[in-house]
């Protein structure tokens, strides 16, 4: 949960006014306008949950509200005061009202959606994650458990990463066709920590970040919390080529925005599936290179490949230069409770990345590093085996969902975990709110983006459990039927 959610009502001076309200909450008026009370604060609960609309953020008056959306203003106040019994809004006479997250809903409790498996009856359709490969994980364990002897002697502090594993990691990037060494990299606690940790180091708030749009949602969510604007680039959705980057409107988005940094995943990217060639990987390193504009280049889905080899690293075509910082993870390919990411950059960048860590923690858990560094070095059949499981599940529900959906239009991606799916009509968080209901998890497509786009689109992932996939489905198809329902009380859920 953000710090925000604790300040008091002193603290509180960030407030949205009412059309951009109006406009954040996108088409949230139910078919025929009945029940429009519980829609909009059903809707208003969404935006809050999935990180939309930010905790402590100060809503528009009743009034300005209601004038802003064309409804009574009676309709407003009920609305709010829905939200403000389920502990969504607080108010204070004289002093407005604020979003902030009901009881419990940043605990360990079984129905929180910032708790991404804590309700494991649930179906998950909003995570991107497959379970633990639970043979290799266990010998693996096993044999780190042996490694550790030999580190119990010292402080197990260790702010770049055990050298086994860097090492490691360093010889994956080389075979891979991208000549690495120990000192270029740095292990993080996960890939969302690097990220976090890159734009501590080359980012002030204030500072302008070029993104694709959509892209990776909690990249997005680290960029506003380092104080950090976000300079979206639309993506081409009508294709998971490499023309679903437009590099001429990113090279004119880099000149006129002059950002301090570009977030990219080329690699099957987060959410769409494109994946972009060497020629445009060497076009946009090119063009880094002639506006000092590094790129935060986000690989945790390159291995993830179906046909063909595994594209080349960006970074190859930046030699040892900072220009293009790598980060990675073994959440996708391996398993999200192995908390290891890393960084991969020139070495003096990677020191400084270890001075500023310390401010935040003095490195990862050191059984955790020695069981992936064990898996590191012989990863290879273990995403083999992945690849043609995710090639299966993928053409498994691309099946289903055009039994079960005809209207819908489904990406075919080449790797990855997801598939980015055309509604055929705005109503994305609608239906997150009416699938919870029935007991699966979605994560709408506004999610991905910035200021309430795409509602038209949802991300449903492959990697759901194949014995869980078919009820999954058939929930979701009832949603789909009971979709004009309106229900405050759903719960959207977060996203990895």
């Amino acid at each position: 949960m953000s710090a925000r959610a604790n300040l008091g009502t002193d603290d509180v001076d960030r407030r949205i006014g009412a059309r951009s309200f109006a406009r954040l909450l996108g088409d949230w008026r139910p078919p025929g306008g009945r029940g429009l009370t519980a829609a909009l604060a059903d809707r208003v609960r969404l935006l809050v949950l999935d990180g939309r609309l930010p905790l402590q953020m100060r809503v528009p008056a009743e009034r300005e509200l209601a004038v802003a959306l064309d409804i009574s203003r009676t309709t407003v106040a009920a609305a709010y005061e829905a939200l403000r019994d389920a502990g969504i809004l607080n108010s204070r006479r004289g002093a407005g009202s604020w979003t902030q997250l009901p009881s419990g809903v940043a605990g360990t409790g079984t129905s929180s959606p910032f708790s991404p498996h804590g309700d494991r009856t649930l179906f998950d359709l909003a995570h991107a994650s497959l379970p633990a490969p639970g043979v290799e994980l266990r010998a693996a364990a096993a044999r780190a458990v042996e490694d550790l002897d030999a580190h119990l002697g010292g402080h197990g502090y260790d702010l770049l990463g055990l050298p086994a594993l860097r090492a490691a990691i360093a010889r994956r990037f080389t075979a891979r066709g991208l000549p690495t060494t120990a000192d270029q990299v740095l292990v993080t606690a996960g890939g969302q920590a690097a990220i976090a940790l890159v734009l501590a180091a080359l980012v002030t708030p204030g500072d302008r970040v070029l993104v694709e749009h959509p892209t990776y949602p909690n990249a997005l969510d680290a960029v506003a919390a380092r104080g950090a604007r976000c300079v979206p680039v639309p993506l081409d959705l009508g294709t998971t080529g490499p023309e679903a980057w437009d590099l001429d409107l990113v090279t004119a988005a880099v000149r006129d925005a002059a950002p301090r940094l570009a977030y990219l995943v080329l690699d099957h990217q987060n959410p769409t599936g494109a994946l972009l060639d060497d020629a445009g990987r060497a076009q946009l390193v090119a063009l880094a290179r002639r506006t000092g504009t590094p790129l935060l280049v986000d690989e945790t889905l390159a291995e993830l490949t179906f046909a063909g080899p595994v594209q080349a690293p960006v970074a190859g075509h930046a030699a040892d230069s900072p220009i293009v910082v790598t980060v990675g993870s073994a959440a996708k390919v391996v398993w999200g409770g192995l908390r290891i990411g890393w960084v991969r950059t020139a070495a003096p960048l990677i020191r400084r990345l270890g001075a500023l860590r310390a401010a935040t923690d003095l490195g990862s858990p050191v059984l955790e590093q020695l069981v992936a560094a064990r898996l590191m070095d012989d990863l290879d059949p273990l995403v083999d085996a992945r690849r043609v499981e995710l090639a299966a599940a993928r053409d498994h529900l691309l099946g289903r969902l055009g039994e079960a959906f005809p209207s819908w239009r489904p990406s075919r991606p080449s790797g990855g975990l997801s598939l980015w799916v055309d509604l055929g009509a705005p109503v994305s968080s609608r239906l997150v709110g009416a699938a919870r209901r029935h007991d699966v998890l979605l994560a709408a497509g506004p999610r991905f983006g910035l200021a309430g786009a795409f509602e038209r689109y949802l991300r449903v992932p492959y990697s759901l459990r194949h014995d869980r996939v078919e009820p999954a489905l058939d929930r979701l198809l009832a949603a789909w039927h009971t979709l004009d329902e309106a229900h405050p009380e759903t719960e959207p859920t977060a996203v990895a």
